[in-house]
């Protein structure tokens, strides 16, 4: 693909000369442009105010004539910088031949797109490209209202990138790429990447996005949800943050789907099953609706495909005001004419009451492929601080699954199981009691769960070391308690279930 351009946006940087990629990344990198080198030189507070849109703190923090104060100006900061502080810094010939850099006077360039360096998991050194003034949105606004406009890597983004499951697989779908970042993290463990999306201008980004941050292209594809595929396509791993705000129309590509209500979340998560390698994963971001007189999880439930396992977690839910609120900012809606914002606020609103839309939830929805004939659908409302990545913790959740469907009680009773490692337990009642009102186990990784148990479940995993089968550690318990055994073993091997459920415990071998 050549330089590119839609109307209103400025044309994209060639994407079909790797070389030149190559060339540039190569200078960034010796000019320490990363995200290390970033946070050296601004320091954390400018740096982290970049994440939020606020360019003043790194604008006087650049105030020097070091080449890295010159590219952070230049790509980041999106301000002219005088030719020659760029010359013994960037191949500018090649820069400009292929549209990265464009003159604004003859002796002063500017870069044509937003380019953000963004450290990997493993202290990868990679790139971001979005569009000018847009590499992330929130409270201050997109710096663009075009429609084909591509944004950066926001806390969806991070989000989607932390939880996914980073098994090694040999194929991978990003679906609504975007500006590319899910198919650069899927290029470290997948053989094969296919990336699509509606948005070309977005396909041309997520190519720019991979050359320049030294990852193998991916197969890119054109088209809306899972229309670009063959149909006997499928995949070892499925992820996406598709535009899922549910708004009135369409005017925003990256996040308005256009469909009905939550129409775009639930057809992408039904349609997914059929596009899943036996075992395989599907994550997605999601906002869903929560409608009067329907309980939202029963909504949710219907929308799992057969044959999968889920897991779906809600992380907010928001009033129907403060959900308009949140994307008309999104959208710097409130910076605009006072009428029009007030009539968009308006037609939000119309569009929830006409639905019988109360609230809206947020949060993200893990599917697996499973052979099983009663497939596990756990949704739960958990707003709480969580530890990411999450993507271990969710990959143990569904072995947790197979290994509960494979063991009934009887076999639970004879198997072994230590504590997970961090877990404390406190205990909570009035001070200067005798005994505690009750017992809760907390864990201090992963999800941060903590669940309320009696003495015997309290008991029981505090002597889980994988020394003895839980049979036995019932028995000691009944002695020390003067219960019947018989009857202890009858009755806890549901705390036990949900113990090793949640990540308390632990199967030992």
């Amino acid at each position: 693909m050549g330089c590119v351009s839609e109307a209103g946006l400025p044309p994209l940087p060639s994407s079909d000369r790797p070389d030149v990629a190559a060339r540039l990344r190569e200078a960034l990198l010796a000019a320490s442009f990363t995200a290390d080198g970033l946070l050296d030189l601004l320091g954390a507070p400018a740096y982290a105010a970049l994440a939020r849109s606020e360019t003043v703190p790194a604008l006087r923090a650049t105030r020097g004539d070091t080449p890295l104060e010159a590219l952070v100006r230049l790509f980041l900061l999106q301000q002219p910088v005088p030719l020659s502080r760029l010359e013994d810094v960037l191949p500018v010939e090649l820069c400009l031949e292929n549209g990265w850099l464009t003159r604004v006077a003859a002796d002063e360039l500017a870069a044509t797109v937003d380019v953000r360096p963004y450290g990997g998991p493993d202290g990868e050194d990679w790139f971001i490209v979005s569009d000018l003034g847009c590499a992330v949105g929130g409270a201050g606004g997109i710096g663009s209202r075009e429609e084909g406009v591509v944004l950066g890597v926001g806390g969806a983004s991070t989000t989607l990138a932390g939880i996914t499951v980073r098994t090694p697989v040999a194929s991978a779908l990003d679906l609504g790429t975007g500006s590319g970042i899910q198919a650069l993290h899927a290029a470290r463990h997948a053989t094969r990447v296919t990336a699509t999306d509606v948005n070309p201008r977005a396909l041309h980004i997520t190519a720019l996005t991979l050359a320049l941050s030294g990852a193998p292209a991916a197969d890119l594809r054109e088209g809306s949800l899972f229309t670009p595929l063959r149909h006997d396509e499928t995949f070892d791993l499925i992820v996406s943050n598709p535009p899922f705000v549910i708004s009135p129309g369409a005017r925003l590509t990256y996040r308005d789907g256009g469909m009905r209500g939550d129409d775009l979340c639930r057809t992408l998560v039904a349609e997914a099953g059929d596009r899943l390698n036996e075992g395989g994963f599907a994550q997605f971001l999601a906002n869903w609706e929560h409608v009067e007189g329907e309980d939202w999880q029963d909504r949710l439930r219907s929308w799992v495909p057969r044959g999968c396992d889920a897991w779906i977690v809600q992380r907010e839910e928001q009033d129907v005001t403060q959900y308009a609120e949140l994307w008309l900012r999104d959208a710097g809606d409130h910076r605009g004419d006072v009428a029009e914002y007030q009539a968009r606020y308006d037609a939000w609103l119309d569009e929830f009451e006409a639905r019988k839309v109360k609230a809206v939830g947020f949060g993200w929805i893990t599917l697996r492929k499973t052979g099983s004939p009663v497939p596990s659908v756990t949704v739960e409302d958990w707003p709480h601080p969580v530890e990411q990545p999450l993507g271990e913790t969710i990959r143990a959740h569904f072995e947790r699954l197979d290994y509960l469907r494979a063991h009934d009680d009887a076999a639970l009773l004879e198997a072994s199981f230590r504590l997970a490692d961090e877990v404390v337990q406190e205990q909570v009642g009035l001070p200067g009691a005798e005994d505690p009102e009750h017992v809760v186990l907390r864990q201090n990784r992963g999800m941060r769960r903590a669940t309320r148990v009696d003495t015997v479940g309290a008991g029981f995993a505090g002597v889980c070391d994988g020394s003895m089968s839980a049979g036995r550690i019932l028995d000691a318990i009944a002695q020390l308690l003067g219960e019947d055994p018989v009857v202890l073993r009858d009755r806890t091997p549901a705390q036990i279930r949900l113990l090793i459920e949640q990540g308390f415990i632990e199967p030992v071998g």
